[in-house]
């Protein structure tokens, strides 16, 4: 970055007087986010001034985090940074502004578990205007559809299990297994997949180009979104994806539920529902899956904050980054409170999409099934096939990471 940004005559290498130039370019620069640093225009920043500097960002951290951050900078005990120590520590970080900063800090959705994950990726400047974005896309993608494939047979388990499971039909992880493998052979594990891993891609750019108009209709001027912010263009991003594949959404549950021979395959499946049940068949259960997004994305994004920050108070002695696992596993972790919290209405969206409709038959709406499901099998009917979900998250997490950064490679994509 620093030979790309001084290198004027474009030979690939840096003379002094270009060297030179570009610190001088660069110390300007430094200048400006210095003073937008320090609020009370006395030449020093404070803890306080980071504090609050962080927080006008979305980004909320402790006095003592500040205070650590100040101490890395700190030369000569102060417990305050001057110009000559700010200048003298970022001079040769080519970084610009406070975002680029802590951009690592940010919460990435490309870990897929095969749920409907609300609050997309965000990019810089510079990725949007090199293409990096794409490639970021292509390679979450990719990842999304490898670790959707190896988690296929426990998704299409978790499917029947919401469908078929009851107090007198009670379901077990292996026994859900022998019956699907005696059904239709071993190859019947992963009915439903082939349409799963098809939706990823106008999913994820629909998301995409919904989140950046959502971005400029809020009007923020912002690099990075504060949380209340991302929350709210990130449900809404996803509610405009989800409104547009939610046909898929239906053929992937028709899918994962039919019986050897029952269709040929996917535009076979489609037919069928349309010449039976007509166009309106493939938005059952449309509305429980629109409310499950708020509850999923709020509670994964405050979870995934919340960890994130507690872990840096109590753990991060020398350093600001916490590191990869730390990420993971708070991904994880928030992911899985998400999908608690929205498992009932996911399971009764599954149901509604389930049910071919019988002519004559009532239609079941959503508060219906709700009484139903409660008044014969209990809260505990809200959860069934919740134990081979949870199964599949740390399995889908660590798959998509290993495929998304192997694909980052190959793509050429630089690492965060």
């Amino acid at each position: 970055k620093i030979v790309k940004a001084g290198d004027k005559d474009l030979d690939g290498q840096l003379d002094f007087e270009e060297f030179v130039h570009y610190l001088q370019d660069h110390e300007k620069k430094l200048r400006l986010v210095f003073k937008s640093l320090d609020k009370k225009n006395d030449g020093r920043i404070d803890a306080q001034e980071i504090v609050q500097s962080l927080r006008d960002l979305g980004v909320k951290i402790s006095e003592q985090q500040a205070e650590k951050i100040l101490k890395s900078m700190d030369k000569n005990g102060t417990m305050t940074i001057d110009w000559n120590e700010w200048r003298d520590y970022h001079l040769l970080h080519p970084v610009e502004n406070i975002p680029e900063i802590i951009l690592y800090w940010k919460h990435s959705t490309i870990f897929d578990v095969g749920e409907n994950l609300t609050v997309p990726d965000e990019f810089t400047v510079e990725e949007r205007q090199t293409g990096m974005w794409w490639r970021h896309l292509v390679a979450g993608g990719g990842a999304g559809a490898v670790s959707r494939t190896c988690t296929a047979p426990l998704d299409r388990l978790k499917v029947l299990m919401q469908v078929h499971a009851s107090r007198s039909n009670n379901m077990c992880i292996i026994g859900g297994f022998t019956q699907m493998i005696r059904e239709g052979g071993p190859r019947s594990l992963w009915r439903g997949n082939g349409i799963n891993v098809l939706k990823i891609a106008p999913e994820s750019a629909i998301k995409f180009m919904a989140y950046e108009q959502i971005k400029r209709f809020i009007g923020t001027d912002q690099e990075m979104l504060r949380i209340h912010e991302r929350l709210l263009a990130g449900s809404l991003a996803g509610a405009i994806a989800q409104s547009s594949i939610y046909p898929m959404e239906v053929l992937k549950t028709r899918m994962a539920l039919r019986k050897t021979g029952q269709y040929s395959g996917m535009l076979d499946c489609a037919k069928n529902i349309l010449k039976k049940e007509g166009m309106s068949a493939f938005y059952k259960g449309y509305i429980p899956n629109m409310l499950g997004i708020i509850p999923y994305a709020g509670i994964d994004l405050a979870v995934y904050e919340t960890l994130k920050n507690t872990w840096l108070q109590r753990y991060a002695v020398n350093s600001a980054d916490p590191g990869v696992f730390v990420l993971l596993a708070c991904g994880t972790i928030s992911s899985t409170c998400g999908q608690l919290a929205s498992y009932p209405l996911a399971l009764v969206r599954t149901r509604m999409q389930a049910q071919a409709s019988v002519e004559g038959a009532p239609e079941v709406t959503m508060r219906g099934l709700f009484k139903h499901i409660l008044k014969t099998e209990g809260a505990f009917g809200l959860y069934r096939g919740l134990a081979p979900n949870f199964m599949k998250v740390i399995p889908a997490v660590s798959i998509s990471y290993v495929v998304y950064e192997n694909l980052k490679m190959t793509l050429g994509v630089d690492s965060r």
